[in-house]
């Protein structure tokens, strides 16, 4: 891959003096944050028009990867209806639409249709749309929901009357994730953000009032807490959310007394994180909490009265263990469900609350992944869950928590002639440089030559205990099916083996995550699944933090890097706290202002701060004008620095979305024609040809 037609894009240089603990850096491209400014867009827009010249030899490519992407979807298809109460919910689409239409049927899954939110019609003029906190009222007359319109994340919230379809005067900006409805079916509880885009303040809005008559219900002054809010499944009670990386304080009111007073569970203990959730039994109302007290690192269940649910008053209902990680749970009337982690893969096991006799949800293949389904029925010995692998498709199942049966409601077809069977999921473990062995999931076609010959895409993560899970893509076919080995490295820093494998990968423990995924990169080469020169390697934010320190230690190892909208500037912005989520994220990374062994450690792997004079692979780096996570200027500095130190002609290139922002296009369709272009760009660095017959 070269890009020798035109010269690329040069942002002027203009030195910027960074100086912390008496150490000074000199940033050529500081300047590039000021958004306002007519010579940043125009840069970014000359940075779009090369990218697109540069791959303009791949647009037939890129057409032939968008036609097959879509022609293994069902574009009109529907999701498996939920029960709840007297209406059954779902979700459907529509070919040449790209967006969803929720809908419900009264009295089963074959009454009437009412469609409650077609997507596509709020999205009409808009660039990009998105929908959040989309949250039907107890008596399912009325729908909150709030929209985005430039990938901000700042939303506005509107209700809409179910019955007649028409929205209500009631209308209140700037709102954020998190929205809860009382009992009485006129107030509901809402998040705002602060200038730094924080979550920090809890409001009740009564419907049918003007926003100006909101009230102030709670404002978090610690700006390293965030705040969310949500009810119980039960909705029994409101639960008012306050976390930092590693402390959590939650507050609850009867959701049938609006106006009263939030009352604690468990004043905030530094290092201390729980969750709740509600039942009722012989005993009374009763809060199970997930928790780590009392050095549970894997987390443990405890239970508690809700009339005095202090830690003084837990009781041990399922303990810590040291080779299972409790991720979180789903309460019913008669069972508590454990979202568990064991060896790498996450697992289901039931528990009835009578006598506490549990057991594992098995499942049939050695990789694969399960999640929670639409349980929205409080009162149901049924659990709807999903399920998939890097082989079969998104499966839905309900599954009967005391006759232990399952029946499966739904799998997503795949048009074509897709057989599993045709393909091979593996796990592997590579060695890293400390001697830990590093889980990786593995795809391939069946009969594949471990000759070294075929490409391969490995994707990473690796940060604030995210897991990837080995789940399918009838995208990633498209790959497959041209011989590509696609893995996933669970890297430290995530959380797939636990709360230990995410502790030994953050803070001064996070040069882990980059050397783990590079011998997750040597051990596919000297097992003969690739070689150094079919290798590209794939992350997006702190996973694009990933794919910079990585290929900074190791240049020679990849042919290509797909960086999407990467945290590579992680010093210049960790300082700064004045720029979104900063503060929230020192408990992750460290405070590099206040530290200065902190300060060196991240200096010593900041993407940006150390791009070398090296023959760099190929790269695809992506941006968001609007992000509010990843600015868009970390990787427009990021791809000049690039640029201007390799000391090889392989391309940098840099794609901004300049009306949306850190997830990327809204649409279906639009995200499907950027999946293309990233399969072309990553086809075309491997030197990808196809077959002559």
């Amino acid at each position: 891959m070269t890009a020798e037609d035109s010269a690329p894009p040069v942002a002027a240089r203009r030195p910027t003096v960074l100086t912390v603990h008496g150490d000074s850096r000199f940033d050529e491209w500081y300047w590039l944050r000021e958004r306002e400014n007519p010579e940043v867009l125009a840069h970014l827009e000359a940075e779009n028009a090369y990218t697109k010249q540069a791959l303009a030899h791949t647009n037939t490519l890129q057409d032939q990867l968008y036609d097959e992407i879509v022609g293994r979807i069902l574009e009109t298809d529907l999701s498996v209806p939920a029960p709840k109460g007297d209406w059954w919910y779902y979700g459907r689409t529509i070919e040449g639409l790209q967006y969803p239409i929720a809908c419900r049927r009264r009295g089963g899954p074959d009454g009437p249709e009412q469609v409650m939110l077609d997507q596509n019609e709020l999205a009409s003029g808009h660039e990009f749309f998105e929908v959040a906190n989309h949250v039907v009222s107890p008596d399912a007359a009325l729908l909150a929901y709030a929209t985005d319109t430039d990938g901000s994340e700042r939303y506005t919230l509107r209700v809409r009357d179910l019955d007649g379809g028409e929205d209500l005067p009631d209308e209140v900006t700037d709102t954020y994730y998190g929205l809860a409805w009382a009992a009485d079916n006129r107030t509901v509880f809402y998040v705002k953000v602060d200038a730094a885009v924080r979550p920090y303040q809890l409001w009740r809005h009564v419907v049918g009032s003007p926003a100006s008559d909101d009230v102030l219900v709670h404002q978090e002054d610690d700006d390293r807490f965030y705040l969310g809010v949500h009810l119980t499944k039960s909705e029994r009670y409101v639960l008012l959310t306050l976390s930092s990386k590693v402390t959590t304080e939650i507050w609850y009111l009867e959701a049938d007394d609006p106006t009263g007073r939030f009352r604690v569970v468990a004043p905030r203990e530094q290092g201390v994180e729980y969750d709740v959730d509600h039942c009722s039994g012989e005993d009374g109302d009763r809060f199970l909490i997930v928790t780590n007290a009392d050095g549970a690192e894997n987390f443990k269940l405890v239970e508690a009265p809700v009339e005095d649910p202090g830690p003084e008053h837990w009781s041990e209902v399922v303990p810590h263990r040291s080779d299972v990680k409790l991720d979180g749970i789903d309460v019913s009337v008669g069972h508590v469900v454990l979202f568990e982690r064991a060896a790498g893969l996450r697992r289901l096991a039931a528990r009835r609350l009578s006598d506490g006799e549990t057991h594992v949800v098995e499942q049939a293949e050695p990789v694969y992944t399960v999640y929670p389904g639409a349980n929205l029925e409080f009162d149901s010995g049924i659990l709807r869950f999903g399920y998939s692998s890097l082989v079969t498709p998104h499966s839905v199942y309900d599954y009967d928590l005391e006759a232990r049966t399952r029946e499966l409601r739904k799998r997503q077809p795949v048009l074509g002639d897709y057989k599993p069977d045709d393909y091979q999921t593996s796990r592997l473990w590579a060695t890293a440089p400390d001697g830990v062995e590093v889980p990786m999931s593995l795809v391939h076609r069946k009969g594949l030559a471990l000759d070294g010959s075929a490409p391969a895409l490995l994707y990473g993560y690796g940060s604030y205990e995210h897991s990837v899970e080995p789940v399918f893509s009838s995208l990633r076919l498209s790959l497959l099916e041209r011989g590509f080995v696609f893995a996933i490295a669970h890297v430290r820093g995530g959380g797939e083996m636990g709360r230990r494998w995410y502790e030994d990968g953050k803070l001064l423990n996070k040069k882990n995550t980059f050397t783990d995924f590079a011998a997750c990169a040597e051990h596919l080469v000297e097992q003969r699944f690739t070689s150094t020169e079919r290798l590209v390697i794939r992350g997006g934010s702190a996973g694009g933090l990933l794919m910079g320190a990585t290929v900074n230690l190791r240049p020679d190892l990849f042919r290509g890097v797909v960086a999407e909208v990467p945290f590579v500037d992680v010093l210049t912005t960790i300082c700064d706290e004045t720029l979104p989520l900063t503060v929230l994220e020192w408990e992750e990374w460290g405070n590099p202002k206040t530290d200065p062994d902190v300060y060196r450690y991240m200096k010593s792997y900041s993407s940006y701060d150390n791009v070398a004079e090296a023959p760099y692979p190929a790269m695809f780096v992506t941006a968001g004008l609007n992000d509010p996570r990843v600015s868009y200027w970390e990787p427009a500095k990021w791809v000049q620095r690039l640029r201007d130190r390799t000391t090889g002609t392989a391309p940098v290139l840099l794609k901004t979305e300049l009306g949306a922002g850190h997830m990327g296009p809204s649409g279906r369709y639009d995200a499907w024609r950027d999946e293309a272009l990233v399969y072309a760009f990553v086809l075309d660095a491997v030197g990808w040809q196809p077959e002559t017959p």
